[in-house]
């Protein structure tokens, strides 16, 4: 047989995974996407040719209100000297800012969502609005003006000076007659250019602000907006609000987003607004409850990262005071949960004991971006404190630290021969995946068990299956039981990451012991195994590490056994 040299196949081995990654898309991503590409090439219309509207007035309550939006970490001090921090990166920018600063995209896109505009004072946001309207124009190398930073800007300037500075906007003729022209023509542009070859919250995102932006404005142009985004809230929220609440992307972090994006829709008042979202953010604030952990804080599943979006505490209270919606329920109360469209499972207790576990698909065939290898695992908390964690999200480049983020090593799961369950590639794509099979999930009045088995390591020569139960008990604590079943020899390894607070301060062969800031807790291995204590990585955030443990239990075989016992020591 003669070989193939090693850059044809390097080729035929990318397109290979190029295909298997469109072949989940539907028709209209794909048709969207070569527009995309091809329009970026040919032309890029500018926006300041556009005829103008007159502007007709606002429509909103004098007393409409509305919650800033995410963690706010700048302050009105530092931006006037000129530095700003996004996703624990500050940076001097200058005042008005750099807006075409070349740093990572997801910061530049913080830059152009203007959420900082909210600590200012009316001079000054008028002042910077006004220099990124005269110096920001449409081009190709944009970022500010892709559909997404410009979506949530929409929404920002909006609300900052129609809710916050209504009375000053309206006295300041001049600015008022640039604001309004701006947002008139970056309005009709996002409304021609719906990221519809993504979907998903980006194009949920591009609908809500057309709908938002349509309601604060009197007219007929605005009234076009706001029918056009209605639209598409009326179709996705069914098709991303499923009926357990979770958002369909199945990141906690989306999630929160949003769960702000609709309390801010119902906030404006807007009767067939308040219709169409009462009872899916209802059911989206329920989810919630259910991906927490007892510190009050969300579970790191997927694309998830603390201090982005509002703490749920904030999201439930802002929610609990919008006009004319439907009482929150209560807490969830303690004992078993089940979300079961998400596939998210779990027990928790009164004394801060939880368990959260992800047997459900990595997301939505269509749009996996924000997807990690991670079927199987799970996060622990005991006694109110972290103890196994979902390493995290650190950055959403092309990187190492993405690459290890979304692999399957970096999970509370099952690895086979050094694979990742899914084809993990670039910072959003997946190609080749695997679907969990048969999870059965059995609640009672003291604990859990749920099981299944999944088949993302069937593309492997072994045709490896991964089948995996998890008992919980309120007094006999957690089992984590593996059966890897192949075709040929392969190597599995389980892991456990711990919470950098935890410390391993025994290890023998009664099991390894581990203290963590409310106790200790015991992991054993009773089906035998080599087991090793390995170095890690968490991230909570964005761009930030900490060092932490990892638990690693290997065995090899053709049909191995692993488990894990994780106790509390009294």
């Amino acid at each position: 047989m003669q070989r193939v040299p090693m850059s044809q196949a390097s080729i035929i081995s990318k397109l290979t995974r190029l295909a298997w990654t469109a072949r989940y898309l539907k028709s209209g991503q794909i048709t969207a996407q070569v527009r995309h590409r091809v329009g970026s090439c040919l032309q890029r219309e500018h926006a300041n040719g556009q005829a103008v509207a007159e502007f007709r007035g606002c429509l909103w309550p004098r007393d409409v209100r509305f919650l800033p939006p995410g963690a706010q970490n700048n302050r009105a001090n530092g931006i006037r000297q000129g530095t700003l921090r996004f996703l624990n990166s500050e940076v001097t920018v200058g005042f008005p800012p750099r807006w075409d600063c070349q740093l990572p995209k997801l910061w530049q896109y913080n830059l152009h969502y203007f959420e900082w505009l909210w600590a200012l004072d009316y001079e000054d946001a008028k002042s910077v609005v006004l220099d990124w309207i005269e110096r920001y124009l449409l081009a190709k190398s944009a970022v500010g003006w892709e559909p997404y930073p410009t979506s949530l800007r929409l929404i920002n300037w909006t609300t900052v000076f129609w809710g916050r500075f209504r009375e000053q906007v309206e006295g300041d003729h001049v600015f008022l007659e640039k604001l309004w022209s701006s947002i008139f023509r970056q309005v009709q542009w996002l409304a021609r250019h719906l990221e519809t070859r993504l979907l998903g919250n980006h194009y949920f995102e591009n609908g809500a602000t057309l709908a938002f932006v349509g309601s604060c404005f009197k007219g007929e142009q605005p009234r076009r907006w706001f029918e056009k985004g209605h639209n598409i809230l009326r179709e996705q929220i069914p098709e991303q609000v499923p009926p357990d609440g979770m958002h369909f992307e199945l990141s906690p972090m989306y999630h929160c987003r949003m769960i702000y994006v609709l309390a801010m829709l119902a906030a404006t008042g807007n009767e067939r607004l308040k219709r169409l979202i009462a009872e899916p953010l209802g059911r989206m604030l329920k989810a919630l409850d259910a991906v927490c952990h007892p510190d009050g804080g969300i579970a790191l599943l997927n694309d998830s990262a603390l201090g982005i979006c509002h703490e749920p505490d904030e999201l439930r209270s802002f929610c609990s005071g919008l006009p004319g919606m439907a009482p929150l329920l209560p807490p969830m109360m303690p004992g078993c949960f089940a979300l079961p469209d998400a596939g998210y499972y779990g027990w928790r207790d009164l004394k801060g004991n939880y368990v959260l576990c992800d047997f459900g698909r990595i997301g939505p065939d269509y749009i996996p971006g924000h997807a990690h290898a991670d079927i199987f695992s799970f996060e622990l908390s005991l006694q109110g404190h972290r103890v196994i964690v979902d390493t995290g999200v650190h950055d959403y480049e092309v990187s190492q630290t993405r690459r290890y983020c979304r692999s399957t090593a970096a999970h509370n799961t099952v690895e086979v021969n050094g694979q990742d369950q899914c084809q993990m590639w670039a910072s959003f794509r997946v190609a080749r995946r695997g679907y969990p099979r048969d999870v059965q999930w059995r609640p009672s009045r003291k604990g859990f068990s749920i099981s299944g088995w999944h088949d993302g390591y069937h593309r492997l020569p072994s045709r490896s299956a991964h089948h995996r139960s998890i008992e919980g008990h309120c007094e006999n604590g957690l089992t984590v039981t593996d059966r890897i079943t192949s075709s040929r020899v392969v190597k599995a390894v389980s892991r456990l990451h711990l919470h950098p607070t935890c410390t391993v301060v025994r290890m023998n062969e009664a099991g390894i012991e581990v203290e963590h800031p409310k106790g200790r807790v015991r992991i054993t291995c009773p089906n035998g195994g080599i087991v090793r204590v390995e170095d890690g990585w968490y991230f909570p955030e964005f761009s930030l590490k900490e060092r932490n443990k990892v638990v690693a239990l290997e065995n090899t075989g053709t049909d191995i056994e692993l488990c894990f016992h994780v106790q509390n020591v009294t």
